[in-house]
């Protein structure tokens, strides 16, 4: 029998996990996943759930809408990728991580089949949490994809509501190389007769989604086209907290929203989120207004969200922002822009797989940057990245690790300045 340290263990060298190795791990089908749900006795059908997927914010849309369910009394299961800091992080009942034992006993009892299966890292931890969230008799999950939609793991539940946060060039390996391409994987997730919401309306791939909703009689509501915010700010110490009013058409619905993210970009995932629970309030649930301004204002405590532009300390004010994509990135650099300080420090590293050039041309020229690689084998290595930054005039220096990296930033920072560290989502877990 292993205990909890050896199954991490195996499930880390013995299954492929895409966030580690990248495209190898990807399967180009769900026929394990069926075997492995088959095996379980198909646990997903025995609740209901939320299927949540996206380029950019589902994992912020999933964790305030797991946030606020949970405020309306229901016992909320939330299934999520990948993790900072802990393996548990992944799944959750009404924010509690799944125990150490639980999993050391689940990949024990199955062990033998699951060498026969041969599940993907990411399969069996779909198989965990469904089993989990039957066995802690949960009342919904809100399940986020990992990667893409229709061949995503994940996409073997039929959801009570489907939601598409947004489309933004990332995994092009893997999704198309084009928006187009990467919509209609996203697409994959809209089923015959289930309503869905779409975060923002981006012209070139709304016909996409219309038609796939069309093709399966689902209704199909654009979030962005009946809530607004208005009156956006940041507010309280070191600008920790987001209020907001929101709008829905051109009546006030929301006075003095108050988040604790205080990332700008949330003010769409908070659109995306009230188009949500409208449609869950018209067909299963019943969300008061207090329940959302509730689950906003607890999401970090009640569900431990962590990596959105994150404030890790003042003097020198130090962020942290998991944002990795074009799309992402253009919002962590719309807010920097939009933070006083004197000089930037930037922390950066990125995966190996990612559109590297594309991202470099983005940063700003007048910082100091310190190139470092997560400790993981798909980072890109921190001297080649320097290298490749060199090209695009962007100055700095290579760092062995990520912390050596910051203690570096911090000693040559001045109070005024700011630290911003982010590329990737490995580089961050490494300093939350």
């Amino acid at each position: 029998m292993m205990n909890y340290r050896e199954v991490l263990e195996y499930l880390n060298a013995q299954l492929p996990m895409f966030h580690r190795i990248g495209p190898a791990a990807y399967k180009v089908d769900l026929g394990n996943t069926v075997a492995l749900c088959n095996l379980l006795e198909n646990p997903q059908n025995e609740f209901r759930s939320i299927h949540i997927a996206g380029t950019n914010g589902k994992g912020s849309v999933s964790h305030i809408l797991a946030s606020i369910l949970q405020n309306t009394g229901l016992r909320i299961g939330l299934y999520t990728s990948p993790h900072l800091v802990d393996f548990r992080e992944r799944i959750r009942v009404n924010g509690k991580k799944i125990s150490k034992s639980y999993v050391a006993a689940f990949v024990n009892r199955y062990r033998s089949e699951f060498d026969q299966i041969r599940p993907s890292f990411f399969e069996m931890t779909v198989g965990m949490a469904f089993q989990y969230f039957r066995d802690q008799q949960v009342e919904v999950a809100v399940i986020e994809t990992g990667l893409g939609g229709r061949l995503d793991s994940t996409n073997i539940i039929t959801p009570v509501l489907s939601v598409i946060t947004n489309v933004s060039m990332d995994h092009m390996q893997l999704l198309g190389n084009t928006i187009r391409k990467i919509a209609t994987e996203k697409a994959g997730i809209i089923k015959p007769g289930i309503p869905v919401i779409i975060g923002e309306t981006q012209k070139k791939i709304r016909t996409i989604f219309s038609r796939k909703a069309s093709e399966c009689k689902s209704t199909i509501t654009f979030a962005d086209q009946t809530y607004f915010v208005r009156n956006i700010r940041t507010a309280g110490s070191r600008c920790r907290n987001l209020t907001m009013d929101i709008f829905c058409k051109k009546d006030l619905y929301i006075r003095h929203l108050s988040s604790p993210l205080p990332g700008l970009y949330q003010a769409k995932n908070i659109v995306t989120i009230m188009a949500a629970c409208e449609a869950l309030n018209t067909r299963w649930f019943h969300i008061s207004k207090d329940n959302i301004r509730k689950g906003v204002r607890d999401v970090i405590r009640q569900t431990g969200l962590a990596g959105r532009w994150q404030i890790l300390s003042g003097k020198p004010l130090t962020i942290c922002d998991t944002g990795h994509n074009e799309g992402g990135l253009r919002e962590v650099l719309r807010q920097i822009d939009s933070t006083p300080y004197d000089h930037l420090h930037f922390i950066f590293g990125m995966v190996n797989d990612k559109a590297v050039e594309k991202i470099l041309e983005m940063l700003p020229h007048k910082a100091t940057y310190y190139f470092c690689k997560a400790n993981i084998p798909r980072g890109l290595d921190a001297k080649e990245l320097a290298l490749k930054a060199k090209g695009f005039k962007l100055k700095g220096s290579a760092y062995p690790s990520v912390k050596s990296a910051l203690q570096a930033a911090k000693k040559k920072a001045s109070e005024s300045d700011l630290i911003f560290i982010g590329g990737s989502t490995f580089i961050v877990a490494e300093i939350v």
